[in-house]
């Protein structure tokens, strides 16, 4: 297509300018391009936390397009329904999106492209949210990877394309259809106090990513490898916010990376690797949809998991009050900045279904609400593979003991200290933050007495494995 009709660009994890396929051929198509985000059902059913965090990155980038001379229109409703009202309140001959890959959004994307094609408006999609398309990742026997090993040598040879440049122009339309206002939408609603407190945290936007990306590939990625494991030290590049709405993409984070391996960084392999497990997720998540709810080994069905996630146990572990401080810190350093540590999730996740026998779900659906990195894939894969109904490769009966992993990533307690407020005479603003970003509900006071462990950490891997003894895993 080229002609003079305009484009829509139907916006979703992509809110960026840069290496964004789906734009440059909106753009190449001729006529004007209109980008558009839709507040549909996938994003009403959004968790506090990511819902708020978006919101953000929508206001960043209508003011990205403004720079451009552009604008971001905003609708609420069915994807269809939407874009068929634009298509003939604008003329729009074309419809391009970026792909994303969760079953949901398989089936509506596939509902729109069929009905706009079958009235003649030219809809495609586009990659970008990935570096390697799930379908063309296969074995030697042609299946899917269900361990992560494999794939990762089997992609990381692989040539990844060049970033594409943001579009120097983006063509207008003489008149703008009408947009809602984003304050209407009330993103950060569900947040409530918290916002205020978590909003430090935040580097919203593409030109925050990118600044984010740089710092990190010329510093931290250097000792990344070891760095990465201690909760305690800026040793990550933090990224995953960005990643997750799509502010930078996963090619531009490739080839900083490999940019960075060429010129001897000794862990930019390990972080390259860890862009690949990003991937892998994803891959799963395509050939094995029943990951986002189900045990993806599927002889764990019968598993006797708790599933009340209102049980008094589960709310102290929500609330950072398990009396082990490594699994507290964690909790709270959610709350604060909305993301937590990688090493710090690990843990958590293993004591709750692990030392609490709690069902992996729980966990799965209370970061979905907390997080402002959540993603679909990443999440999901996490706490299975914690959970040990995964894929992973090492034994089910990996029980993470929290008290020894402090004394081994947090030695000299910097990690706690920053989190935990009780029993230290002068806390810090971190530790205190967490007191403001809670819910007042919950009734916490810095001044209470730090809580006793819930349960005994022997007594709760040695419950854990006498749960997992005699059944056909």
């Amino acid at each position: 297509m080229s002609d003079d009709k305009p484009t829509i660009l139907w916006l979703r994890r992509d809110l960026r300018l840069a290496d964004h396929p789906a734009l440059v051929a909106a753009c190449k198509n001729g006529g004007p391009v209109i980008p558009v985000f839709i507040h549909d059902e996938s994003v009403a059913t959004l968790g506090a936390a990511p819902k708020w965090r978006l919101g953000l990155s929508l206001a960043e980038m209508g003011r990205a397009l403004e720079g451009k001379g552009s604008r971001l229109i905003m609708r609420m409703g069915d994807p269809l329904d939407v874009l068929r009202a634009l298509v003939a309140e604008t003329g729009a001959g074309a419809v391009h999106w970026s792909r994303l890959y969760d079953p949901q959004s398989i089936e509506r994307d596939k509902r729109v492209k069929s009905a706009l094609r079958d009235e003649g408006v030219d809809a495609q999609s586009h990659a970008g949210h990935l570096m390697f398309e799930p379908w063309t990742v296969e074995t030697k026997t042609g299946g899917y990877y269900k361990v992560y090993s494999p794939m990762w040598r089997a992609v990381k040879d692989r040539e990844v394309a060049a970033p594409l440049a943001a579009p120097a122009t983006i063509p207008t339309p003489n008149n703008w259809p009408e947009s809602d206002a984003l304050e209407d939408w009330k993103m950060s609603a569900a947040m409530r106090r918290g916002a205020a407190v978590c909003a430090p945290y935040q580097r919203v936007g593409e030109a925050a990513a990118m600044e984010r990306l740089h710092e990190f590939t010329g510093g931290a990625i250097t000792d990344y490898r070891d760095d990465r494991n201690l909760p305690g030290v800026d040793g990550t590049s933090c990224l995953s916010e960005n990643l997750a709405l799509g502010e930078i993409s996963p090619r531009q984070c490739w080839h900083a990376g490999q940019r960075a391996l060429h010129e001897g960084a000794k862990g930019a392999e390990t972080w390259l690797k860890e862009l690949v497990w990003r991937e892998f997720a994803y891959h799963l998540m395509y050939h094995t949809p029943h990951i986002l709810n189900d045990n993806w080994r599927r002889e764990w069905s019968a598993f006797p998991w708790n599933e009340d996630g209102e049980a008094p146990d589960v709310l102290a572990w929500k609330q950072g009050r398990t009396g082990v401080p490594f699994v507290d810190a964690a909790m709270r350093e959610m709350y604060v900045t909305g993301r937590m540590h990688n090493r710090a999730r690990m843990i958590v996740a293993s004591y709750l279904t692990k030392h609490l026998m709690t069902h992996w779900r729980v966990g799965l659906d209370w970061f979905a609400e907390c997080l402002t990195d959540w993603d679909i894939a990443a999440n999901a894969m996490g706490w299975q593979w914690a959970a040990g109904c995964g894929p992973d490769a090492a034994p089910y009966f990996r029980v993470f003991n929290p008290e020894t992993q402090l004394d081994k990533f947090d030695a000299k307690r910097v990690y706690t200290d920053r989190w935990i407020a009780e029993g230290q005479a002068e806390p810090s603003d971190t530790a205190l933050s967490y007191f403001a970003a809670v819910p007042k509900r919950w009734g916490l006071d810095p001044q209470d007495k730090y809580p006793t462990p819930l349960v005994d950490l022997a007594e709760g891997r040695k419950r854990a494995l006498e749960a997992y003894s005699g059944r056909d895993f």
